[in-house]
């Protein structure tokens, strides 16, 4: 039977539990009861310490993906724009396939199968998503401007290429995927990146300003 909280909780324990439990399950998969249990605690005890179920999952998802320390941003300081969004492919796969924790992205995965009535965490998922793209997004335009990439190449375009990858790359570590299996795909992806960025190059020089 679950007790109230005892004297020596540890609450930042208790949030990587739970964090590892949505995680693993998704938001819909845990309930309260999973909670309680996990964390050997009453609800009223869970709701003191995290307030609900919702705002405990904020907590977690903080917890997972805190600003600016993600493998992804880690990989965009890179001074190549080959070699960062190559690193961040890379830096990923090697997290999603960590046998230390859950497979996968909790962002991309927590927020899959979520019925009505949840419409807000689903929301707070993907906007995360979509920064995280905008990211990459930016780490293309400044390769851009550097001339490390062609000006014709979309960077919009390109980032969503990049985040479609990761997203696959998740799912698949969440079905079993290796980590030499992930990196055998991100050898595909940077072939497919390697082509997008040829195709902006012969875009860029098919038709010459006059007077070059």
């Amino acid at each position: 039977m679950v007790r109230g909280r005892p004297r020596s909780f540890d609450k930042d324990a208790a949030l990587r539990t739970a964090m590892d439990l949505f995680w693993r399950r998704g938001y819909e998969g845990v309930s309260v009861a999973m909670l309680t249990e996990a964390l050997g605690i009453t609800p009223t005890s869970l709701y003191a310490a995290f307030g609900s179920k919702g705002e405990l999952f904020e907590a977690a998802i903080e917890l997972y993906d805190p600003p600016g320390a993600s493998p992804t941003d880690r990989a965009l300081v890179r001074a190549g724009a080959r070699e960062a969004i190559e690193g961040a492919l890379r830096d990923n796969a090697d997290a999603y396939t960590d046998q230390r924790n859950p497979p996968g992205c909790m962002v991309t995965l927590a927020g899959l199968n979520l019925g009505s009535g949840h419409e807000d965490v689903g929301g707070k998922l993907a906007e995360r998503r979509r920064l995280a793209e905008r990211r990459i997004q930016a780490r293309i335009e400044r390769g851009i401007e550097a001339g490390d990439l062609p000006a014709s190449l979309d960077a919009a375009v390109a980032a969503a290429y990049v985040q479609t990858v990761l997203h696959g790359l998740s799912i698949q570590a969440r079905d079993g995927c290796t980590r030499e299996q992930a990196h055998a795909i991100v050898d595909v992806a940077m072939g497919g990146w390697d082509a997008l960025v040829g195709d902006a190059e012969k875009a860029g020089t098919a038709h010459p300003p006059l007077g070059s």
